[in-house]
């Protein structure tokens, strides 16, 4: 079931966050995540339009939209990942907005995989200076009807 975050889940969604994503950038500092999870806590998620998918009652995963355009976040607990919950998460964002846009790094070699799977395409590359580390910004439009 997807749904939007409820206030009283940030605890949950911060551990799911962490824990992914230090295991999605092993090449990226473990500290730099911990570090930035006051900001993600207290920004960054306050600032998206967040959904979370439950199995069970439970919180799996969670994708987070900023300025109706810009996945922010999209991650899924690792018993979890290939069950097919990014995609529908995915999905769900894709019928709310007409075009949406990433960042993410070009070495989490899964994740470029599973937004081209996706329909994104690479639009540019940049440089995050934070983690002294290329991304790609990618972008996906919805089909227009003529």
């Amino acid at each position: 079931m997807i749904r939007r975050l409820q206030p009283a889940e940030m605890d949950e969604l911060i551990k799911i966050w962490l824990a992914s994503t230090i295991q999605a950038h092993p090449f990226i500092s473990e500290n730099y995540w911990h570090e930035s999870e006051s900001i993600v806590r207290n920004v960054y998620i306050p600032q998206s339009a967040t959904w979370v998918y439950l199995h069970q009652d439970k919180m799996v995963g969670f994708i987070s939209v900023l300025d109706s355009l810009f996945i922010g976040a999209l991650f899924v607990s690792e018993p979890f990942i290939g069950k097919g919950i990014g995609q529908a998460l995915m999905e769900h964002v894709k019928a709310l907005y007409p075009s949406l846009s990433l960042e993410v790094y070009q070495k989490n070699h899964r994740a470029v995989h599973f937004y081209h799977h996706q329909g994104f395409r690479i639009e540019e590359s940049a440089w995050q200076n934070e983690t002294h580390h290329p991304t790609w910004i990618m972008s996906w439009q919805a089909e227009q009807m003529l």
